[in-house]
């Protein structure tokens, strides 16, 4: 928040690290506005979640980074990776980039 700001709205789930007292109490003081994803919206934010849950397991604990420099391409070379690569070709489901992307040309015709 130094560099940037706090941000005008943080969107929470019902999780109770997001739901404590301490936490609510920093963004009210800060002038956050909060939004809460109804109850079993955890479809939400799965693809996020599963995301950054593969990068540890996937990337960063089978490496040893020579320097930050390194670290930081070799996590760009990750997402480019997660991101263009098919998953589960046996279900025939597309990348998360076709994904994206189709939904950015849906939305620019409309």
């Amino acid at each position: 928040m130094v560099t940037h700001g706090p941000p005008e709205i943080f969107n929470r789930d019902q999780g109770a690290q997001f739901t404590s007292q301490a936490f609510t109490k920093f963004l009210y003081e800060a002038d956050v506005l909060m939004s809460m994803d109804g109850k079993a919206r955890w479809v939400d934010t799965v693809f996020v979640e599963c995301f950054w849950r593969s990068v540890p397991y996937d990337e960063v604990c089978l490496k040893a980074y020579g320097s930050p420099h390194e670290a930081e391409t070799q996590l760009e070379q990750y997402c480019h990776f997660y991101h263009a690569a098919p998953r589960h070709q046996t279900l025939d489901r597309p990348t998360s980039d076709a994904v994206y992307f189709e939904g950015i040309d849906k939305a620019e015709v409309a």
